[in-house]
């Protein structure tokens, strides 16, 4: 078998989405995990949520985005709300993916910018666990990605959520493991 190229997913980690949050540790546990996979080479791509003026990408019956619709461009693509947080701020070379529903791969590149690269292995990080990770890692293991989800650089406005996830329901298709666990495993390469 092929060595394996992976690539860490930075998803959602935006102003809105962070302030939100209301705790910022899972920031700082990403930014190790960031900085980790930039020292060994280890490709990171930023995926984050946003809207044309108007939302036009938001259907009416959209009950997870709708309301979005009410907010005026709050969530616009090139709006303060959507950027990615200060502290993990991509560099000129990182991929920085727009996309328009929950999973990081719906109405976006990120498919195409993963297989140029040869990627064939995804460490998910993100806000939120119920949200992009979860749709994501659904979507990456349908095609055929290996995966690995970083639980602690995850995180979910409910943390019984988070838990039974990253416990019970993401390892029948993912690795879970912690930050450090994954940056020990990139230094014995």
């Amino acid at each position: 078998m092929p060595e394996s190229r992976a690539a860490l997913l930075v998803m959602d980690f935006q102003n809105d989405i962070v302030d939100r949050l209301g705790d910022t540790s899972v920031v700082e546990v990403a930014g190790c995990a960031v900085e980790a996979a930039r020292a060994a080479g280890v490709p990171v791509l930023f995926v984050r949520v946003g809207f044309r003026p108007g939302c036009p990408e938001i259907a009416a019956a959209n009950l997870g985005f709708g309301a979005l619709t009410q907010a005026g461009d709050a969530f616009r693509e090139d709006g303060p709300a959507t950027q990615v947080v200060d502290a993990l701020a991509p560099r000129a070379d990182e991929p920085v993916v727009v996309k328009r529903r929950v999973s990081a791969f719906t109405g976006s590149d990120l498919d195409v910018l993963l297989r140029a690269a040869g990627v064939d292995t995804l460490v998910l990080t993100g806000i939120a666990t119920s949200g992009v990770v979860l749709s994501t890692l659904r979507q990456a293991a349908d095609l055929d990605y290996r995966l690995t989800v970083l639980a602690d650089a995850c995180a979910d406005q409910d943390p019984e959520v988070h838990r039974v996830l990253t416990e019970k329901v993401f390892a029948r298709q993912a690795e879970v493991i912690d930050t450090d666990e994954w940056i020990g495993s990139l230094k014995s390469r």
